[in-house]
């Protein structure tokens, strides 16, 4: 057995570890866990991927009490609220994402499911995934009164980004398999079309595992990782997160 069939062998045993119902709880995707409608799935977990970073415990804390803010129902809150029912957010945020970015969040989804049923409709322009995310990002940033920080908050390949959060987001919602964590209810977009979520945990591991060349997690480096997943997993690359990921944060 060469190198590489023994990275293979052993990220396959993580992934059978830590893909299971125990991983929820402690995680932000234990955040859209908390609904069954399609669309509160949806704003809930693109909203709390927008938030991951820093703590985990944090991440959920903070994206909890968004939801909470919206009644536990944000698509219901978001379609119909008064302009009064706003004022209860204006004290929300985290980290540097303020108030002003909570409120442009809330008129792009009042606008968009005005005109579309699901989220996913959104990430279905282009070929690759560079182009779903590019297409999505200016799609998301169309709305007026956008201020130009609130940027900041929903990245795009066209700048080098890892767009890690985003690529978590679709993780969840394309991915299928019967563990139960992620959700699997986009049918449009393969499972094979993913791009792995590069946080600092990922990138360290997969270097370690020499997996990773690359100096700098920006796209490129995604794309690399993502390529030497493949060769493992053609069909479902990204079930590889649940390793690279726990290794870095679990097992340290």
């Amino acid at each position: 057995m060469d190198q590489m069939e023994k990275i293979k062998v052993l990220l396959d045993q993580r992934v059978a570890l830590y893909n299971d119902p125990s991983f929820i709880g402690p995680d932000p995707i234990s955040i859209p866990h908390q609904f069954s409608l399609l669309q509160d799935i949806e704003i809930s977990a693109f909203w709390t991927a927008m938030l991951s970073w820093g703590q985990r415990v944090t991440i959920i804390n903070k994206a909890q009490e968004l939801m909470r803010l919206m009644d536990e129902a944000p698509y219901d809150f978001i379609m119909h609220h008064q302009d009064t029912d706003l004022k209860r957010l204006l004290d929300f945020k985290h980290r540097t994402f303020l108030a002003d970015d909570t409120l442009y969040f809330i008129d792009f989804f009042r606008w968009y499911y005005s005109h579309h049923d699901s989220l996913e409709e959104a990430f279905l322009h282009g070929m690759n995934a560079y182009d779903r995310l590019r297409h999505f990002h200016d799609i998301f940033f169309s709305r007026p009164d956008l201020l130009r920080r609130t940027r900041k908050h929903v990245s795009t390949p066209i700048r080098n980004s890892s767009c890690k959060r985003l690529n978590m987001f679709l993780r969840w919602m394309v991915r299928r398999d019967d563990r139960g964590v992620d959700f699997g209810i986009w049918r449009r977009i393969s499972p094979s079309e993913l791009m792995i979520p590069l946080d600092v945990h990922v990138f360290k591991v997969a270097t370690q595992l020499g997996l990773l060349h690359r100096n700098k997690a920006d796209w490129q480096a995604v794309e690399e990782l993502t390529d030497q997943l493949k060769i493992f997993d053609s069909d479902d690359p990204v079930r590889y997160d649940f390793a690279l990921f726990s290794m870095g944060v679990l097992e340290k």
